[in-house]
């Protein structure tokens, strides 16, 4: 089974994230459910940190600045490296239409940079970005609108 820290995190969000269950189960459980189903303890580790991280970021919140219109994001070239000019346009896109703003932009890029995938492609983008908007309060109706945009891709494709 060839899993990456991005197929574990896929697993938790449709298991878990998208649920409304009350008790939510610990790291712990987690952990022991995931190598049951058959992810490599390593990758579990790492995906666990990598919301770990997310939490961190939303509740310390270092990205509020101001932001003009005319504000254009400078992507670093290891920014460059790991998204292509196709996510690149995604997100600038995204942020148009007021799916994203400069913070969860933000919070995207960097937790797509804290994925050690080599590879790294659009759709993968769209499922961090998901994942993103999931842990955002404030903001459920970009959570829907990615959603949406999501499985109706996925939808018009399998017809």
């Amino acid at each position: 089974m060839k899993e990456n820290v991005l197929d574990v995190l896929m697993y938790l969000f449709q298991n878990y994230m998208d649920s409304e269950a009350e008790v939510k189960p610990t790291k712990e459980s987690l952990a022991v459910e995931l190598a049951a189903v058959g992810f490599h303890h390593t990758e579990i580790g790492k995906a666990l940190d990598w919301l770990e991280g997310l939490v961190i970021l939303q509740q310390s919140k270092p990205w509020q600045f101001p932001v003009t219109n005319s504000s254009i994001r400078i992507f670093t070239l290891q920014e460059k490296e790991k998204l292509d000019t196709e996510c690149q346009g995604l997100l600038l896109f995204l942020e148009r239409v007021g799916v994203l703003d400069p913070m969860t932009r933000e919070l995207v890029i960097d937790r797509v940079m804290a994925l050690e995938a080599e590879d790294f492609d659009l759709e993968q983008l769209k499922w961090v970005i998901l994942m993103v908007l999931s842990h955002q309060p404030g903001h459920e109706a970009a959570y829907v609108w990615m959603e949406d945009f999501i499985f109706d891709e996925i939808g018009d494709f399998l017809h």
